[in-house]
């Protein structure tokens, strides 16, 4: 059975798509059995994919590549809606309406040795009226990764965000630091106050615009702390 981790985020537009990318790039290079998986995307685009025209998100197709193609577009990205709104709204919209159940339904973990998650939005993203993306996660009891995009308001909402993973009974596996913007004010002492105050070990940091020579370089203990 695949180790299975959710990728969430204190916030949307914080990165998540560029870590797993790197993870999967920097993990696969060094002979890991890791594909990523993109379920829920809006904001997406009617292009000529591989001869067929096909709605397509540009973070999942990021996360197709980083995969090398082990795995067809359909099986990272099953709900998949056009409109750059809240997922719950944009299925809605286009006729559908997103729940725990349908997600159990549509998304099939890949037989590999581990599988990342992508999330969409923030931790608490909602399905429907009743349910969010964090109740899937409960019910199949992943391994949540969180991205903390570092920018101010980044202490605050990380607390919140692990206080509520914990609240669901999941276990809160790593976090990662991503700085999403190249100033900012006091960045050390606000990493250090989340390495001090976060209980559970941080993966990975990523500096602004990190090539994946420098990610891989600057965050040797990845493998371990996947491994375990």
């Amino acid at each position: 059975m695949a180790k299975t981790y959710f990728i969430t985020g204190t916030d949307t537009e914080v990165g998540k798509t560029y870590v797993t990318e790197l993870l999967l790039k920097v993990l696969r290079s060094q002979g890991q059995d890791i594909v990523g998986l993109k379920p829920i995307a809006s904001d997406s685009h009617w292009v000529d994919f591989e001869g067929q025209n096909c709605l397509i998100n540009s973070d999942a197709l990021s996360i197709y590549h980083a995969n090398q193609k082990l795995l067809t577009y359909k099986q990272i990205n099953p709900l998949v809606y056009q409109e750059a709104i809240a997922p719950h709204i944009a299925a809605e919209r286009s006729g559908q309406k997103l729940s725990v159940q349908l997600l159990n339904q549509q998304i099939t973990i890949p037989e590999h040795k581990t599988v990342l998650i992508e999330g969409a939005g923030g931790w608490l993203t909602p399905l429907n009226q009743t349910e969010t993306y964090a109740d899937w996660v409960a019910t199949n009891g992943f391994g949540v990764i969180l991205v903390v995009g570092m920018k101010l308001g980044c202490l605050n909402h990380a607390q919140l965000t692990v206080q509520n993973i914990t609240a669901k009974g999941l276990k809160l596996v790593a976090w990662i630091a991503n700085r999403i913007q190249a100033d900012v004010p006091y960045y050390q002492e606000n990493l250090n106050w989340l390495k001090a105050n976060i209980s559970a070990p941080m993966l990975a940091e990523v500096r602004y615009q990190d090539s994946i020579e420098a990610f891989s370089n600057n965050n040797p203990q990845l493998f371990n702390l996947l491994d375990n």
